[in-house]
């Protein structure tokens, strides 16, 4: 993934080059394709260059207290103009309440079980984000209207390179729900999931509202 940076980035700057420059009838439209596939390598190059340097432990989560609410907020920001172009209802529910996470890092673990929502919820439906206390854990959920997940694949969408049966057609490596799960877990967090096939699935995010040192314990 370190590699394949590089070239990506030229090959979207030579492609903003070309798209200023006088084009011949027809050019412009493969001009903006071709940037548009560009940023799509650019998104799997980069989850490929986080999931590696998670596992190497080159870099790791490091929790601290911080409000929930903006990270439900934060999510749902990142993710509205997908919604908008699907005419998805994306809403978040207001929430007080801190727990133990690192922003950015958890940001990216419900950023990707946010956008996955967003794709496999069909035109005109709902993703709700919400969030309560429990003894030990903010319990952070995502709930959308979409197909579901068949009971067979929800033990393994958390795998690395999982790709559903129907996912086969939708974008991406099957990283974003891994990346989720180890972002989690290095905080002394988890995720599940729940659902039945054509009644939308729930996705809830485990916080822990007290920091966990390196063994689980508070």
């Amino acid at each position: 993934a370190h590699q394949v940076r590089t070239p990506v980035a030229n090959i979207r700057l030579y492609a903003q080059l070309l798209e200023e420059q006088p084009l011949p009838e027809g050019a412009a439209p493969c001009v903006r394709a071709l940037l548009a596939q560009g940023d799509k390598l650019e998104s799997l190059t980069g989850a490929l260059f986080k999931a590696s340097r998670l596992e190497a432990g080159i870099v790791a989560p490091v929790p601290s207290r911080n409000p929930v609410g903006p990270l439900l907020e934060g999510a749902a920001e990142q993710e509205e103009r997908g919604a908008q172009a699907k005419q998805i209802t994306l809403r978040v529910m207001p929430f007080q309440g801190d727990a133990a996470f690192d922003p950015r890092w958890t940001g990216e673990a419900l950023g990707n079980v946010v956008n996955n929502a967003v794709k496999y919820t069909p035109a005109g439906g709902t993703v709700i984000i919400s969030a309560q206390m429990l003894d030990s854990f903010c319990r952070v959920d995502v709930a959308d209207t979409g197909p579901g997940i068949p009971e067979s694949e929800q033990a393994e969408i958390f795998n690395r390179f999982f790709r559903g049966r129907d996912a086969c057609t939708a974008q991406g490596l099957g990283l974003g729900l891994y990346l989720a799960r180890e972002i989690l877990t290095k905080q002394g967090g988890y995720i599940k999931v729940t659902s039945r096939p054509g009644e939308g699935c729930t996705f809830s995010l485990y916080l822990p509202r007290e920091i966990q040192d390196a063994g689980g314990e508070k």
